[in-house]
């Protein structure tokens, strides 16, 4: 059993006198598990410890039986998504996601086919020989994705892997995810969105105070979303416009003008629907959307109430 989960056996992390997190102990098996908490919370560390870019202060960490002191065995196994930008100079897409498959020993031409396949499954085909520096940030997010997926790994560390994406690209990537999962791998998903944690995961890790507080599945999320609506920032071209066309649907509960006039505050009860809805508003060609940020401000009274009742693990 102990080869098909990644296992935390005790593991507490600190820097310095600093909590990274403590007395953690974790069994996890095949499919999507969303690390979930306030920022700060602890869910990189968690992160950093599975693919051993950190040692635990304590206790032990491995990843389908390999422990994560052994690099070259456990990279074999392991994709990493950061959410950090980081690109040599000058490099495309592809020399990318090349270059990285080289470092894993494989020839040129199983390196060329690994790397389309990769680029396709995350919609870049078309993009793949253009300069990195020249991709929109959604792009980078996507490149960065690529790279994690394209060595075949059989478990995936993404952290804030939604980051940048527009709705539809967001929808597909989820999509992906599923499919990986359905396949058998491990994905490690770090969101403080509670939405898409919600939606796409098999399982939830709630983390706070670099505690786990809560493992399982985590009931009655969609219910406090109801009283704790989410908040959206989105910059475009005529904001107004747009408040004018999402104001009617019923569950949006407020839509504002961002105070440089630039950007428009959404509230809405379900992120969902508002993003087929932007979907179809953006389709339409009369508003040109810049950027979409979920605003996590409003999300801090839903991670009390999840603390508060979870009282353990499931």
């Amino acid at each position: 059993m102990e080869n098909d989960l990644i296992i935390f056996d005790n593991v507490s992390k600190f820097y310095g006198e600093i909590l990274g997190v403590n007395r953690v102990n974790l069994s996890i098996a095949p499919g999507i598990t969303s690390l979930v908490g306030p920022n700060g919370a602890g869910k990189s560390t968690l992160m950093n410890l599975m693919t051993g870019l950190l040692r635990p202060t304590r206790g032990t960490v491995s990843l389908l039986g390999v422990p994560t002191d052994s690099p070259e065995a456990l990279f074999r196994k392991v994709g990493y998504c950061t959410q950090f930008d980081s690109f040599p100079r000058g490099v495309t897409g592809r020399e990318f996601i090349n270059s990285f498959l080289s470092v894993h020993g494989y020839d040129r031409k199983t390196a060329n086919m690994l790397a389309e396949t990769a680029l396709e499954r995350v919609s870049l085909l078309d993009d793949a020989d253009r300069k990195v520096a020249a991709y929109s940030k959604g792009m980078r997010q996507r490149i960065r994705l690529a790279q994690s997926i394209a060595h075949q790994p059989v478990v995936m560390i993404l952290d804030e892997p939604l980051n940048g994406l527009d709705p539809m690209v967001r929808a597909e990537t989820m999509a992906l995810f599923r499919k990986l999962a359905t396949e058998g791998l491990h994905l490690i998903i770090s969101s403080h969105i509670l939405h898409e944690v919600d939606v796409m995961s098999d399982r939830v890790v709630l983390v706070n105070n670099g505690y786990v507080v809560a493992e399982g599945n985590i009931h009655g999320v969609r219910d406090e979303m109801e009283e704790h609506p989410m908040q959206i920032l989105i910059r475009c071209s005529d904001p107004a416009k747009l408040a004018a066309q999402v104001f009617a649907q019923d569950h949006v509960v407020e839509a504002r003008l961002h105070d440089d006039k630039r950007g428009l505050f959404i509230k809405t009860k379900d992120a969902d629907r508002f993003y087929l809805l932007l979907n179809e508003v953006v389709a339409l060609g009369e508003i040109n959307v810049e950027t979409i940020a979920p605003v996590d401000d409003d999300m801090s009274a839903v991670y009390q109430y999840l603390i508060g009742s979870s009282g353990g693990s499931e």
